[in-house]
């Protein structure tokens, strides 16, 4: 199961709409509110959350396995790894996950 969660709102990948993620991170832009967004993923042999800059608490955990390594790399590619991400970056990584 692939569970993306922007601020308080969760919903799993299949429910997902570009329109949803681009006005969620459009209204907290606009609102000046910091942007956490999560993805979840719980597909044996897959077990990962990846959290872009504007989520707090703690990070890390074991090692990543060679598929989940191919995953960070993705989330990497696609900087949500940093906190001027666009809502296309997002999308293109669900899209290729």
């Amino acid at each position: 199961m692939i569970k993306v969660r922007i601020g308080n709102t969760e919903k799993e990948l299949r429910d997902v709409r570009e329109s949803w993620i681009n006005e969620q991170l459009s209204r907290r832009r606009r609102d000046e509110e910091s942007i956490c967004v999560q993805v979840t993923i719980d597909k044996p042999p897959l077990n990962m959350a990846l959290s872009t800059p504007g989520c707090s608490g703690p990070g890390g955990g074991r090692a990543p396995n060679a598929r989940e390594r191919r995953i960070f790399d993705l989330w990497d590619k696609f900087k949500l790894n940093s906190s001027d991400f666009k809502g296309g970056n997002l999308i293109a990584f669900l899209k290729q996950i």
